[in-house]
């Protein structure tokens, strides 16, 4: 069965072809006339999907060495994401399935991250087995989800302000980085002292206000940026050039090590021994270090896609397809599906 995916929830249009649930191809166009505006305009971002959706769909298609009518199923996000974005991918995606009369399947943005572990590219490649974490992290969100084997979970916790992402991008701009700046900080990290600085760490047991963490399983991500902030405008632009590389590293060890804290605390609680970490922030290289040194020190699994499918990707929305289809949902010939704005509508999770 070959199902074509579809993915334009921001500002990456993608589309990949999986068949037997496994990539066979999978293109991903990133938009950078944002760079200047220091975010995503959504109007400029469904301007590029409107422009580019078409070409990235044939590349992929040709990239799989099928024809169109060789397509059985088409998927696409239907959300969240930006409303005009996504409309771009879900009406083309709708508008393809009903010109080839086959079967079209809505797939919800988060939830394709939280199952992108489950991506096969080889022989060797497989998912988390039974009940695992998931930490998802983005520039949109921070999630904690319990998921068990028959694909339903629970949010476990949740950011209460700002996402991971948007912390790495705010206050990476505060610096005078390019957007996005999160790449930009990995990058200087590497050569500059995690511990030059030490920012706050919220609703953790380091948090100078550990009193209210007691195990709280959301994350803020607020305050970080107002002392990033503060710290930055008490300096010289000298001092900021000179320790750039350090202030990066310290900003960056603040979000991670919450970001780790978090994620193992949930699965010692829950006696759950498997962890997945996904979204485009997985792709950070001290994430997944630091991930990794935490999990072999507590016996853990650690699951994490390879960095092409951390960020938005289309190969996650057909492979969520795939994994539905196999677990009995019925593919309908619909092509009437609206755009929803939240994790809650078109998901499995539960309570």
């Amino acid at each position: 069965m070959n199902i074509l995916g579809i993915e334009t929830s921001c500002d990456e249009t993608s589309a990949a072809v999986v068949s037997g649930g496994r990539v066979l191809s999978n293109v991903v166009s990133s938009q950078h006339c944002h760079s200047g505006f220091g975010g995503v305009v959504p109007e400029l971002a469904s301007r590029e999907h409107e422009r580019m959706i078409v070409s990235i769909v044939d590349a992929t298609v040709t990239e799989a060495n099928i024809r169109k009518k060789d397509i059985d199923i088409i998927a696409a996000t239907a959300g969240p994401g930006l409303i005009g974005a996504v409309m771009v991918g879900l009406c083309f995606a709708q508008g393809l399935a009903y010109a080839l009369d086959i079967p079209f399947v809505p797939v919800n943005h988060i939830e394709a991250h939280i199952f992108s572990p489950f991506i096969v590219e080889g022989p060797d490649s497989r998912g988390p087995e039974g009940r695992f974490i998931s930490m998802t992290v983005s520039g949109g969100h921070t999630l904690l989800a319990a998921v068990h084997p028959d694909m339903t979970y629970e949010v476990i916790g949740r950011t209460i302000d700002d996402a991971a992402g948007e912390a790495f991008d705010k206050t990476g701009k505060m610096l005078g980085l390019p957007y996005p700046a999160g790449p930009e900080i990995d990058r200087l990290a590497k050569q500059g002292n995690p511990f030059f600085h030490e920012f706050p760490r919220a609703l953790t047991s380091h948090s100078q206000t550990s009193r209210n963490y007691r195990g709280n399983t959301d994350f803020s991500f607020s305050g970080l940026k107002t002392s990033v902030l503060t710290y930055v405008q008490k300096q010289t632009p000298e001092f900021i050039e000179r320790h750039l590389a350090d202030i990066a590293a310290s900003i960056q060890h603040a979000i991670v090590s919450v970001l780790v804290e978090k994620t193992i605390a949930a699965a010692k609680n829950l006696g759950i021994r498997s962890v997945s970490v996904a979204g485009g922030v997985s792709a950070n290289s001290a994430l997944r270090k630091a991930m990794q040194e935490a999990c072999m020190r507590e016996g853990l699994a650690l699951h994490i896609p390879g960095t092409r499918y951390s960020t938005d990707n289309a190969a996650m929305i057909a492979t969520l397809a795939n994994l539905k289809l196999s677990k009995g949902m019925k593919a309908e010939r619909r092509y009437d599906i609206a755009p929803f704005a939240s994790l809650e509508s078109g998901s499995n999770r539960k309570g």
